[in-house]
């Protein structure tokens, strides 16, 4: 399977303090991969240095071949390289269409994007029922919602997944990480940050565990899974792949 997006010794910096020390994985092209830790552990950081937003001060950020480790981040984005982040981030005072289009602003097919807010729609058929709602009067998993699928309208290659279960109740978790699968098996790679492993972990092909801007483990997801360190650290005891 071919390597799309590899990251090579990073080490990132936030003033003196060290967020990230060498860390290196890699996401094939078709994967789901998961990265999974606690608060504090590198996890938002590293999608910073992949995105552009934090240039680290070693290493390589390498995608599709390419070093685009100093590309700023626009030109990252136009590479269909996209984050959808952590607390959502939508523009509260325009509508769901309005927020959903402007994910799609570096694209020039109009009916190329007219397709891309169809499938959103498809996944995310709530979203069509409020297309004229403002954004900040959206229900918390409306907003994750509206997040994911405006990152969609940018059509990306490899979508960047920060924290999507954040805030949200059960029942719309299982919600969230069903359609995060659906969006893979739509031809989407995706690396996916998580603090709930076991969610994480039973739609990943891969993961590896960051603690303290370090990657400790990395296997496939079942293995993770079944990891008794994983189980204690992260799953709260006993957990079954499935």
């Amino acid at each position: 399977m071919a390597t799309l997006l590899e990251l090579r010794q990073i080490d990132a910096f936030y003033g003196r303090i060290q967020a990230l020390h060498g860390i290196s994985l890699r996401v094939d092209k078709g994967e789901v991969v998961a990265l999974i830790g606690s608060n504090g552990a590198g996890k938002t950081t590293t999608l910073r240095v992949i995105s552009g937003l934090l240039r680290p001060a070693h290493g390589q950020v390498i995608y599709e071949g390419q070093d685009i480790t100093r590309l700023s981040p626009d030109l990252i984005v136009g590479r269909r390289l996209i984050q959808s982040p952590e607390g959502r981030r939508i523009f509260a005072r325009m509508t769901v269409l309005e927020n959903l289009q402007l994910g799609a602003y570096t694209r020039t097919s109009l009916t190329e994007v007219a397709e891309s807010l169809e499938e959103v729609f498809t996944l995310f058929p709530r979203l069509k029922e409020r297309i004229n709602q403002k954004g900040g009067t959206l229900s918390g998993g409306e907003q994750q919602m509206l997040a994911i699928g405006r990152a969609l309208m940018s059509k990306p290659e490899l979508l960047l997944l920060d924290e999507p279960s954040l805030g949200l109740s059960p029942l719309l978790v299982q919600t969230i990480f069903s359609i995060i699968r659906d969006i893979n098996k739509r031809g989407v790679t995706i690396l996916l940050i998580e603090q709930n492993a076991r969610q994480a972990l039973q739609i990943a092909h891969r993961g590896y565990v960051l603690e303290t801007g370090n990657i400790t483990m990395q296997d496939t997801a079942a293995n993770l899974l079944a990891s008794e360190e994983v189980r204690a650290a992260y799953l709260g005891g006993s957990v079954k792949a499935s």
